[in-house]
């Protein structure tokens, strides 16, 4: 895909955790930077939690938050230690789904369809690359967006006892 020069460069960090998958309390953590032609860093952070979910809920939840926070379009470079996520698109799991009218190769209907779908509407104004980072392995937005995801799933489940 060719770069639009035109277009904000956006890193957008996420993370996803889930306490007792598939029954327990679960959160996310993402972070959107920008850098702007003064070279200034913005920064913005996301968490939010749920009483019962699952870990690649999360993980879908955390992208699609960093996705639906801009307002305009963006070249988005998105890094996740999720290969559920990162694969479903650099491996085209996504075109096939769609194609084999969202079931997966085994003809099983995709778990978590409904989010795949807000994803790819959340992508649509957007250049969007994936890039898989290895999890705690000392990324340090990559721990930051775990630290966001564990304590957003922590309180969850915190308030729910």
């Amino acid at each position: 895909m060719a770069l639009n020069t035109q277009l904000k460069n956006v890193r957008l960090y996420s993370d996803g955790s889930a306490r007792g998958n598939p029954d327990g309390p679960g959160g996310y953590g993402t972070i959107l930077q920008y850098t702007d032609s003064r070279g200034t860093l913005h920064e913005k952070e996301f968490a939010e939690g749920f009483p019962k979910t699952t870990n690649n809920r999360m993980e879908l939840m955390g992208v699609i938050t960093g996705l639906e926070a801009l307002r305009i379009p963006c070249h988005v470079d998105v890094y996740s230690d999720s290969k559920y996520v990162i694969s479903a698109f650099n491996e085209n799991w996504i075109g096939s789904w769609q194609k084999n009218g969202w079931k997966t190769a085994g003809k099983q209907p995709v778990r978590n369809r409904e989010l795949w779908e807000r994803l790819l509407a959340a992508m649509e104004p957007h250049e969007v690359v994936f890039h898989w980072v290895k999890g705690h392995n000392g990324h340090p937005e990559n721990e930051r967006c775990d630290r966001l995801a564990t304590g957003a799933a922590d309180r969850c489940g915190k308030e729910s006892e």
